[in-house]
């Protein structure tokens, strides 16, 4: 048994196929379904499931998938104490619908970085679905979803709330409804509107925030950060939580500003999702202590600010 044998299954789970593995190795297909096989042969299992759609990790593979991250876990801690760089970064994949980017990820992945600096963090935006069926499947270690009320998560992944908060108008500093303390919804159907593309949870919420009647003129996105850069491009007004505008950059600059809906009291929670397995490798798992530790910082510092 070799060490990058070991790599190459957890290669093709964190890529989701046989085909992008091997293209990410820079190996050919075929010697990487040969190095799989050796192992399979060895073990006297089947790690990957071979159809004509592509491969991917067995059952039998995810059931040892907790063994073989230790050894490579391992692996690195030694690479580590002996002092080689030669070594293949390990990478964390975190699948987001790019919500708390600034508030809650971006400031756990930086202070991640100081205690693990040979541990690479790799964050795909994605809509909750393909965010759900990464982590089941294993190519994502980590995904931050929203939540309304009575969502439910797959029964494979634990679920933890980093954050409740509201949604809330995303205006440019310098519209006149910035003005105001809330905007009401008719004055928020009134405006040219950039909506999230259907598969996230805001354009639910906004499609049920609407009665069905949305704004005349609409545009439509993928994720918050495209949203608010058209927001203050001036093409029209959006709808997010509040912990998806608080500390942007844009606004921090004073181009953007949220104001809270007239008469809407609904809750929106950030959740951090992971598959429901026994064994977690230890730089995963410190990843998510570190984002449950910033949304605590979050919430206190939002508290402070509101009694402020």
């Amino acid at each position: 048994m070799r060490l990058e044998q070991l790599e190459f299954i957890a290669a093709v789970v964190e890529h989701g196929s046989l085909r992008r593995a091997s293209e990410e190795l820079h190996l050919s297909q075929p010697a990487l379904s040969e190095a799989v096989g050796k192992l399979e042969r060895e073990l006297g299992v089947t790690l990957l499931d071979r159809r004509r759609s592509g491969s991917r990790i067995s059952h039998e593979g995810r059931e040892l998938l907790g063994a073989m991250t230790e050894v490579l876990d391992a692996a690195e801690r030694l690479r580590a104490a002996a002092g080689e760089r030669a070594g293949a970064t390990r990478v964390i994949r975190v699948g987001t619908v790019d919500a708390g980017t600034c508030s809650v990820l971006v400031p756990a992945v930086r202070e991640f970085r100081v205690d693990r600096p040979q541990t690479g963090v790799e964050v795909a935006d994605l809509q909750q679905a393909p965010i759900h069926r990464g982590l089941v499947e294993g190519s994502l270690h980590l995904g931050l979803v929203n939540l309304l009320p009575g969502d439910d998560t797959p029964p494979e992944l634990d679920a933890t709330v980093l954050v409740h908060g509201r949604p809330v108008v995303v205006l440019p500093a310098a519209h006149p409804l910035a003005r105001a303390g809330e905007v009401r919804v008719e004055q928020l159907r009134a405006e040219p509107f950039v909506s999230m593309r259907a598969g996230y949870l805001m354009h639910r919420f906004a499609h049920r925030l609407f009665e069905g009647r949305p704004p005349r003129t609409t545009y439509a996105t993928d994720g918050a950060t495209t949203g608010k850069v058209m927001v203050a491009e001036g093409l029209g007004l959006t709808v997010l939580p509040d912990y998806s505008v608080a500390q942007d950059p844009l606004e921090r600059a004073g181009v953007i500003v949220h104001r809270p809906i007239a008469g809407d009291r609904t809750t929106v929670s950030l959740v951090l999702l992971a598959h429901r397995e026994a064994q977690v490798p230890a730089a995963v798992r410190a990843l998510a202590r570190i984002l449950v530790g910033r949304g605590r910082t979050y919430r206190e510092t939002a508290t402070s600010t509101l009694s402020g």
